[in-house]
């Protein structure tokens, strides 16, 4: 490689430097307008805008983009990155039949068992803002799962690099704030509908574009539910609640002036609040990627239950791990549909 540091020249002299001028999202948005007789897009990005993300993936994630799947689950809890890798691990070494190898930051791979269960390279030193780990399959009919950590800003980031990728299906899978005293933590909240306070998709897909359930994607949720908490019917009603997540963007929300909260929440019905979920359902919609939100209420500041270290402790350790597993298993649902079937009109 070349020393850019012992150049007396800009490298922008040397090599052809980007060009914002044509790395916009004029085409996703809708909003590009193609002069008359001049040729028409023929995908949803720019190959600059492409290039552009696919080293800002490798950045964020510290994985190479060629390991990224088609079905990606992001999460906003460490905890459950740490549970897909024990899992993922344990996949290995038993020789599970759909996944062919699993790739942890720093293009650590370790191999299926079947081909021999080789470890390649070393994990990183340092985990990267947004860690990545892959279970690899063929023909990238794996899952992807990324850490983007707290906040609409980081979601939106990282469905933005991701979408260019084309995945089939993205997932968040996170905790929320309980918003209904009939709820208890660790119920989970199959979102089919979204308050859209992030803000940072504003300008990109204003806030009178509805944003709608995808049949294709609740139905897998559903069925997933339904198969590793075995519980039908009013048993499971009892666990899931179906209903409209809050996405704000003030961690803090909960020292906003409660009346005033209370009337919103109410207002829209909302029976979740969180800080991604809309985001992500929002940047689904506009990059016709399908989507769906399954979230775990970890506390319920409205009716007096906070988020408390014992309590969160113990709360992670009994219910991660099956809410990780419903995840997978809806995933792993929609693989087995048709792609036709799963890219829904509505998008």
């Amino acid at each position: 490689g070349i020393d850019a540091a012992g150049l007396d020249v800009p490298l922008r002299d040397l090599y052809d430097a980007p060009d914002l001028g044509n790395t916009d999202d004029e085409i996703s948005n809708g909003t590009m307008i193609p002069d008359p007789g001049a040729p028409r897009p023929l995908a949803a990005f720019t190959a600059p805008r492409v290039d552009y993300s696919l080293q800002r993936l490798t950045h964020y994630t510290a994985t190479d983009p060629s390991h990224f799947q088609n079905f990606v689950i992001f999460t906003n809890y460490q905890f459950y990155i740490d549970e897909f890798s024990r899992l993922a691990k344990v996949y290995m070494e038993n020789g599970h039949k759909d996944y062919d190898r699993f790739v942890e930051p720093g293009n650590m791979i370790t191999h299926n068992s079947r081909h021999g269960g080789e470890i390649i390279g070393e994990p990183t030193k340092k985990l990267p803002q947004m860690p990545a780990y892959h279970l690899v399959s063929g023909h990238k009919r794996g899952i992807t799962m990324i850490n983007i950590g707290v906040g609409p800003s980081n979601a939106k980031t990282a469905t933005d690099h991701v979408a260019v990728l084309r995945p089939h299906a993205w997932l968040m899978l996170g905790h929320c704030a309980g918003l209904r005293n009939s709820q208890s933590l660790g119920d989970y909240v199959l979102g089919h509908a979204y308050m859209r306070e992030d803000h940072v998709l504003d300008a990109d897909l204003p806030l009178s574009v509805p944003i709608p359930a995808l049949a294709e994607v609740q139905v897998a949720l559903e069925e997933a539910i339904t198969e590793i908490s075995k519980l039908k019917g009013l048993d499971r009603k009892r666990i899931m609640r179906t209903g409209t997540v809050a996405t704000v963007d003030n961690r803090n929300w909960e020292l906003w002036k409660q009346k005033e909260v209370v009337r919103r929440l109410s207002q829209s019905r909302a029976i979740a609040l969180d800080m991604e979920s809309a985001t992500i359902a929002a940047n689904g919609f506009r990059f016709r990627i399908p989507y769906g939100t399954l979230l775990c209420v970890s506390d319920k500041p409205l009716h007096g239950e906070l988020k408390l270290p014992g309590m969160a402790s113990k709360f992670y350790q009994t219910q991660v791990n099956q809410h990780l597993k419903i995840g997978i298993k809806a995933m792993e649902i929609l693989r087995e549909q048709p792609a036709e079937r799963i890219h829904s009109r509505k998008l």
